[in-house]
């Protein structure tokens, strides 16, 4: 597939998935305060349902355009310490793996009804922290070099 496409559907797909993220991280910690509890539960659980809807498809363009483009670079990746561009690029797999491992976790225990809202909070505090340093590397990785 041409990686002008590939490129183009990831950036879209994250756009997406870090944009969620972000809202529920910042935007919904605020709101939180200013709503009765009952009334606040309801909305992340309006908000998770239509998420467990969106997010697998999403997920599912962004980590399947995501190793398309990785294979591309497969010589730099083979041998991560022998340039800057193949560690942040490694660095950056490793926390996207981690991502997806946050994403079937929060799954897992949404099925079982054990995500409640300390566990949700972590989860998207740690995958915010997780997209923010994927981002930052994705453009590191053009910029620094030693």
């Amino acid at each position: 597939m041409n990686y002008g496409l590939l490129i183009t559907l990831h950036l879209l797909a994250a756009f997406a998935f870090v944009g969620t993220v972000f809202f529920e991280v910042v935007m919904l910690e605020g709101v939180r305060k200013h709503l009765p509890r009952e009334i606040m539960r309801e909305v992340e659980r309006a908000i998770g349902d239509r998420a467990v809807k969106i997010m697998p498809w999403v997920l599912l363009i962004l980590y399947s355009a995501g190793i398309a483009m990785a294979w591309q670079h497969y010589a730099a990746l083979s041998q991560p310490f022998s340039s800057s561009f193949g560690l942040l690029l490694s660095i950056k797999i490793v926390l996207a793996i981690s991502v997806f491992g946050h994403f079937v976790t929060a799954m897992v225990l949404r099925k079982r009804h054990l995500l409640n809202s300390k566990r949700s909070r972590y989860l998207h505090l740690s995958v915010f922290c997780h997209v923010l340093a994927i981002v930052i590397l994705a453009k590191a990785m053009f910029y620094l070099h030693w």
